[in-house]
């Protein structure tokens, strides 16, 4: 039975969740159909673009992605702490970059008076609207909208672009979250159309070793700037959540390991699941899997079979059913004959 996203999706048990999300027809999401002849390679940029504009303007960071032929992954992070400090101000402004917003809003930014019943009026919009911009779902609606409008418009066609309502997954704790990264961030290499980290186009992964021979490796986010001429908005991008290194998941400061330690890791979990491939397994373990604890053999089977070993939530056997007893969503838990080889 599907459950309510209310069930799945709760900041306060973890900020971290995988979205997954398929297209519904014969002719490709990207890639080139060779039915047709054509090429709809053009549109992976589209969704790339779209995240990182709508992560500027939702309290709601992009760790990693992959955009692939008939679907993509996300794994992201709703920011708590940045939707907390949002004013009313910074509401309104946030949401009217998304939608029209509202004739009272408009008028309480102009600095005009509002009557009382005007005041009641903008204090249940704001309210409304502030809990939607730290909402995965108002988020994946955005983007899910445009890119269907805009694909049925290039194909001069109407109808539903995607199979469904996105597939999410809670990611309960530090192992869930390291395995679903370098799921989706291994995707081109396991589906056979990139031979390595380096040349699997529109990861995250790509992005983030392209980004290490850029000049400027600042990761700030920018601000809405107006462009005097013509009083719009420019639209700006929000760059990929950084490794922190903190000690612990629920920091909520940044993705909770070093960024040498997961590029090492990816690597060597690569090439140990590809035996088919170029390459050698380094015989020395990566400190990050010292660190925690878990055995080579179950940490790739994790990596190699993760969405079938885990279905809405991923994480450690207790805290999943911890999650599980919490929302009421089951009795029972997928994934725990992995959960307990990962941690013996």
């Amino acid at each position: 039975m599907t459950s309510a996203r209310r069930q799945l999706i709760d900041a306060n048990a973890t900020p971290f969740y995988h979205v997954i999300n398929h297209c519904v027809r014969r002719a490709f999401l990207c890639g080139e159909d060779k039915f047709s002849g054509r090429s709809y390679e053009h549109r992976r940029g589209w969704i790339v673009d779209k995240i990182k504009a709508l992560s500027a303007i939702f309290c709601i960071d992009i760790c990693a992605y992959a955009v692939m032929s008939n679907h993509y992954h996300l794994v992201l992070k709703i920011d708590v702490d940045k939707a907390k400090s949002l004013t009313q101000k910074d509401i309104i402004s946030r949401w009217c970059q998304i939608t029209k917003g509202h004739a009272v809003a408009t008028k309480y930014m102009n600095g005009d008076a509002l009557i009382d019943g005007e005041r009641i009026l903008l204090d249940e919009l704001i309210t409304e609207w502030h809990e939607r911009l730290s909402s995965i779902s108002w988020f994946m609606r955005c983007l899910n909208e445009e890119i269907a409008r805009k694909a049925n418009r290039e194909d001069e066609c109407k109808g539903a672009f995607w199979e469904g309502r996105f597939k999410s997954q809670a990611l309960l704790d530090e192992q869930a979250l390291l395995a679903c990264m370098m799921y989706v961030d291994l995707n081109p290499i396991r589906a056979g159309i990139a031979d390595s980290l380096q040349s699997s186009d529109f990861t995250s992964i790509q992005e983030r070793i392209n980004s290490l021979n850029s000049p400027n490796r600042s990761l700030a986010i920018s601000t809405p700037q107006t462009d005097s001429s013509t009083n719009q908005a420019h639209i700006h991008h929000k760059s990929l959540v950084q490794f922190d290194g903190a000690a612990h998941l629920n920091q909520q400061t940044g993705i909770p390991f070093h960024f040498a330690d997961y590029l090492e890791l990816i690597d060597w979990t690569g090439r140990a699941i590809r035996l088919d491939k170029k390459g050698y397994i380094d015989n020395q373990r990566p400190k990050l899997l010292n660190e925690l604890g878990i055995a080579p053999d179950a940490w790739l089977t994790s990596a190699k079979e993760f969405r079938r070993q885990y279905s809405g939530i991923s994480g450690r056997w207790d805290s999943m059913c911890a999650f599980k007893k919490q929302h009421n969503c089951g009795k029972w838990c997928k994934g725990k004959a992995s959960s307990e080889a990962l941690h013996p």
